[in-house]
């Protein structure tokens, strides 16, 4: 079972997101963020959370700006705005009374939970999948057109089957992130999912980001999988990592008196 909500983006637009709802027993609440140019109902972000709703653990999963259902122009994101972005997701779940105990972030999006975590009330853990260590360097395709945008002010990129019009303002954004700061001063347990075999984003990228965050951390080899999770069941097994890793932090009584979950919902 899944619930549509819709809420805005701390630009305006509003984006489009999907809630997939507990089976059986609920065991907490979470909020996965999708990668560069991908969207919720890409592989990695649709099959993960269907599974962690399988496994008792709600999710949110929604589409970044110009992105699938939600309105907007991509080119008018950045860095800031995704995580920004991210924390507006974790209090539209607090509202309507699921607070999101966990943060899992597939590529960008696991540079952008990183970013985030420090400010996200009630979250109790995070998990990346595939992740860059650096938010500018995610994409090939993306360092291939990088000088023309900051020449020429913006530039067009085919990229997913789509064509996005990239902007200097973007460029100029990622380019101060300053994830490793930010991971270095992350008070949460941390799991770093990675596959040795990832040719968009290095495992490389996972080696750092262990290395710059604090215990408690975990970090498990996806063995055989593709950056996108596409392969039958990869998704799903990543899946089932994080829950069985989550267990010990999700776990704890929240605040009495939040009303339960409605079958729609909407956060201006």
């Amino acid at each position: 079972m899944s619930e549509k909500v819709r809420f805005r983006s701390i630009v305006g637009p509003e984006l489009a997101g999907v809630i997939d709802l507990p089976e059986g027993g609920t065991r907490g609440w979470g909020l996965f963020v999708h990668g560069f140019t991908l969207g919720k109902d890409s592989p990695a972000a649709s099959r993960v959370s269907k599974q962690l709703a399988r496994e008792g653990i709600g999710m949110l999963r929604y589409d970044n700006l110009g992105i699938g259902g939600s309105d907007g122009d991509w080119g008018d994101g950045s860095f800031t705005i995704k995580v920004k972005d991210t924390l507006r997701a974790v209090a539209l779940m607090a509202e309507r009374g699921t607070p999101v105990d966990l943060l899992v972030g597939h590529s960008w999006g696991g540079a952008a939970v990183l970013a985030a975590a420090a400010e996200a009330t009630g979250v109790r853990a995070l998990a990346t999948i595939g992740a860059p260590i650096d938010p500018s360097h995610v994409e090939r395709q993306y360092d291939a057109v990088m000088d023309r945008v900051l020449s020429e002010g913006a530039h067009e990129w085919f990229v997913g089957g789509r064509t996005l019009v990239l902007k200097r303002a973007f460029v100029e954004d990622v380019s101060k992130a300053h994830l490793r700061d930010r991971i270095g001063e992350l008070n949460l347990p941390l799991l770093v999912l990675h596959s040795p075999t990832d040719s968009t984003v290095g495992i490389d990228n996972a080696g750092e980001i262990f290395r710059e965050a604090r215990h408690p951390r975990s970090f498990v080899a996806l063995e055989g999988a593709d950056h996108l999770l596409t392969a039958r069941g990869q998704a799903q097994r990543a899946a089932h990592i994080i829950s069985a890793w989550a267990d010990q932090y999700i776990h704890g009584t929240r605040p009495a008196g939040t009303p339960p979950p409605g079958r729609e919902s909407s956060h201006r």
